[in-house]
């Protein structure tokens, strides 16, 4: 389906002959007519698939079996290769062994326009569809919408490539969709979805319901774990509490510590698996006696000392904050150092008071920012990040959530989130010394010091 006619296909020969042309009376530089597919990023499927299965949710009347839709590669290369083709139609000797894929084309001269954009105009074509006869009203096209919300299509890749038409530079997007819709009987248009109750008509193959808190119904998806969580090995999940039962000699959040010790000089918390030292004892008994000072760290992982600050601030100023005392703000690089510190923080979640609501959260700047112009997550040293804790659905800001935090709501799991809010922050530096009694905890390999909070 598409929105404007089709241009005509230049081939290389005409390129050549109108460049000298385009150069002169329409200012378009060499590096502009590297007409080449645009390379959508993780971001932008992200960006695509959670805006396609939001306006998937608020149809009207409401869909009883709505599929979510998800990002698939191989229907995105199919797209860029059709994009590339600058055709609005598929040629059908090319496109003969893809009798299932359903497209959604869009024309646009160069730069005016997204695919956040297109998609919103392809959806208002809803006005132009009267739902019970499964016909679009006269002289009106509607095949983009019921495309985008065909309840069966729960696969998606696009591309975009620039275009010369009639000597002027377009953009052609291009969206893939498997199994594709608009299906017809007998010359009538198949109804795109069922209407009911959401997720009431879902397949059994399909019987869960995903909602998000922007969705206005549910969206049938392969029924999954509703705590999005896991116990591992040692524990087994209360799916109606969402929380996790230890296996003796186990404790955290996740049943990821191993818990066995006696403490000589203090009392064991078996709710953090550590010793409650006197003061002047440390190590993971307290049998150890400290010598003044104390250290200084809230915890410490493998040497590196992790210190969370008290007070809130914007990203930015927690990164000058934590520079200012020769750190940096925390680096995640394992998932050892995510469950250690997401476990040390839920300690702290019930005495981490938000005395400001519209200013402040209960979750806790990283050091880890999306550069756009690299398409990646990287670490304030410059380093990309090659292990990820993203929430589930997240990364989801478009574009403008670009600073990450360790999420409360979310077991302080990632979440990308405007770098102006106020989030009290975890700072990283190197070894440290001492201001408080140590409470130790070991970890199968290396060590894990937790500071008392008390004197």
């Amino acid at each position: 389906m598409v929105s404007v006619p089709a241009p005509r296909c230049l081939d290389l020969i005409v390129v050549l002959s109108l460049l000298p042309t385009l150069l002169n009376a329409n200012r378009i530089t060499t590096d502009t007519l590297d007409l080449k597919s645009s390379g959508l990023g993780v971001k932008e499927h992200s960006q695509i698939v959670a805006q396609h299965n939001r306006l998937r949710s608020r149809v009207k009347p409401m869909a009883a079996n709505m599929q979510k839709m998800e990002w698939n590669e191989k229907l995105a290369l199919l797209a860029k290769e059709r994009a590339a083709s600058c055709h609005t139609d598929p040629s059908p000797q090319h496109f003969s062994s893809l009798s299932h894929i359903g497209w959604n084309t869009h024309f646009s001269p160069y730069g005016v326009t997204s695919f956040s954009n297109i998609t919103d105009i392809w959806f208002k074509e809803e006005k132009d569809l009267i739902y019970l006869s499964g016909q679009c009203r006269e002289n009106a096209t509607c095949q983009h919408y019921t495309q985008l919300v065909w309840a069966t299509s729960s696969h998606v890749g696009c591309a975009s490539h620039l275009c010369l038409r009639e000597g002027d530079l377009w953009e052609m997007f291009v969206c893939a969709y498997y199994p594709g819709g608009n299906w017809e009987v007998n010359g009538r248009l198949v109804i795109p979805y069922k209407t009911g109750l959401y997720c009431s008509l879902c397949t059994s193959f399909m019987s869960g319901c995903f909602k998000l808190w922007d969705h206005v119904g549910g969206l049938c998806e392969i029924p999954r774990n509703p705590c999005r969580m896991s116990c591992g090995q040692h524990g087994h999940l209360n799916i109606s509490s969402c929380k996790c039962k230890c296996d003796p000699g186990f404790t955290g959040r996740f049943c990821q510590v191993r818990c066995s010790m006696q403490c000589v000089h203090g009392h064991f918390k078996e709710e953090e698996c550590s010793c409650l030292c006197d003061i002047g004892y440390g190590g993971a008994e307290c049998a150890e006696k400290v010598q003044f000072p104390f250290h200084s760290c809230d915890v410490m992982i493998d040497g590196d000392c992790f210190t969370v600050s008290p007070q809130a601030d914007t990203y930015y100023g927690a990164k000058r904050h934590c520079q200012g005392q020769g750190g940096i703000l925390a680096q995640i690089h394992n998932q050892k150092v995510q469950d250690i510190l997401a476990f040390y923080l839920s300690l702290l979640d019930t005495s981490n008071e938000v005395t400001n609501a519209d200013f402040e959260t209960r979750n806790f700047w990283i050091g880890l920012t999306y550069k756009p112009l690299k398409d990646s997550f990287r670490w304030d040293t410059g380093e990309v990040s090659t292990f990820s804790s993203f929430a589930f659905g997240q990364p989801d800001n478009h574009g403008f959530g670009n600073c990450v935090e360790l999420q409360a709501s979310s077991a302080f799991n990632w979440n990308d989130q405007r770098c102006k809010t106020r989030n009290r922050y975890i700072c990283q530096h190197g070894k440290a010394f001492c201001r408080r009694g140590l409470m130790n905890m070991k970890v199968d390999e290396g060590e894990v010091v937790f500071c008392d909070q008390q004197m």
